[in-house]
């Protein structure tokens, strides 16, 4: 009975299925805490959108609505542009890159949503994204006109810079909205392909390597605050091993996901030359809007960050 009562019961949301790598990690992530707590936090994981919808969960969050849940950054870019940074073509197209990006932004993601009571504790990373179409990709006037779903305003931006009709949907919707005419391409990895069996809908993945976004792992900071010292050091330890787990899970899914497509008879392929070449004629475009529009503080990170990569 004095275990139970010294037991703190924590709910997260996040929003994708249970097969999907982000998941698993996050359950494992689940265990590691209780474990590493000695079973005093235990976390109740509701997956695939089932108890709140993905673009919601930050503000369950920040309200205490729940305790934990994970978010994807590029949904709040109309709140800071430090959010959708990862989602500008080729500012880290390598694994490598994407982990030295997480570490420059850390310290402004965890100061801004620190001001909103919230925690940020670990991240995840999303394979390489790709082009999800009808007919073959061979150069970017394939993309004229096209309706495109994409998730973030970053990748709106640049799928309307090449050419797409471009329209946010999240993506518990995507199925319907193939269905209804809305979209008839997609920009996103071949997991979510996977997740949607994109199969259903288009016929080829051209895969750019362009862009690596990001998840990220949130606490509401009161119910971080009131864990005793030894359970909030379990809880940092877990994400911390989480975040290093993501990378490798990532790079696993990507090759593992883009054979499921295969095997479901898409036709699977890295863009041409010219389609890679547009794309980083839209990224210098796009990071200098990006500069335009972010703070001195975000823009420093980015000059730092850039500078780094070009001495490695």
């Amino acid at each position: 009975a004095a275990g139970a009562a010294a037991q703190t019961q924590w709910i997260m949301a996040s929003g994708y299925p249970e097969k999907n790598f982000m998941t698993q990690n996050l359950r494992t992530w689940v265990e590691d805490v209780e474990k590493g707590s000695g079973g005093k936090l235990k976390i109740t994981l509701h997956s695939n959108d089932s108890l709140i919808k993905l673009d919601s969960i930050k503000g369950a969050v920040q309200r205490g609505q729940i305790q934990a849940g994970e978010i994807r950054l590029g949904v709040y870019g109309n709140e800071d542009p430090m959010f959708i940074l990862d989602g500008v073509p080729f500012v880290a197209s390598t694994y490598d890159a994407a982990w030295k990006l997480m570490e420059a932004q850390h310290p402004y993601f965890k100061a801004l949503l620190d001001k909103a009571g919230i925690v940020i504790a670990g991240y995840q990373v999303w394979p390489s994204q790709g082009f999800y179409t009808k007919t073959p990709v061979k150069t970017v006037e394939d993309f004229k006109g096209k309706k495109i779903r994409i998730y973030s305003t970053a990748t709106q931006r640049m799928a309307s810079l090449l050419g797409f009709n471009a329209t946010i949907l999240p993506f518990a919707e995507i199925p319907q909205a193939f269905s209804t005419g809305l979209i008839e391409a997609l920009f996103t990895s071949a997991q979510t392909g996977v997740d949607i069996q994109a199969w259903d809908n288009t016929k080829y993945f051209t895969n750019v390597g362009a862009i690596l976004s990001k998840n990220a792992l949130t606490f509401n900071k009161r119910a971080f605050a009131s864990l005793p010292a030894d359970v909030q050091k379990a809880v940092m330890d877990a994400s911390a091993a989480y975040t290093k787990r993501s990378w490798e899970l990532s790079k696993g899914a990507d090759q593992a996901q883009s054979a499921v497509l295969a095997k479901n008879g898409m036709t699977v392929s890295e863009a041409p030359a010219a389609v890679v070449e547009a794309m980083k004629k839209v990224g210098i475009q796009m990071a200098g809007e990006w500069k335009a529009t972010a703070s001195p503080e975000a823009v420093a990170i980015l000059d730092r960050y850039m500078a780094a990569q070009k001495t490695n």
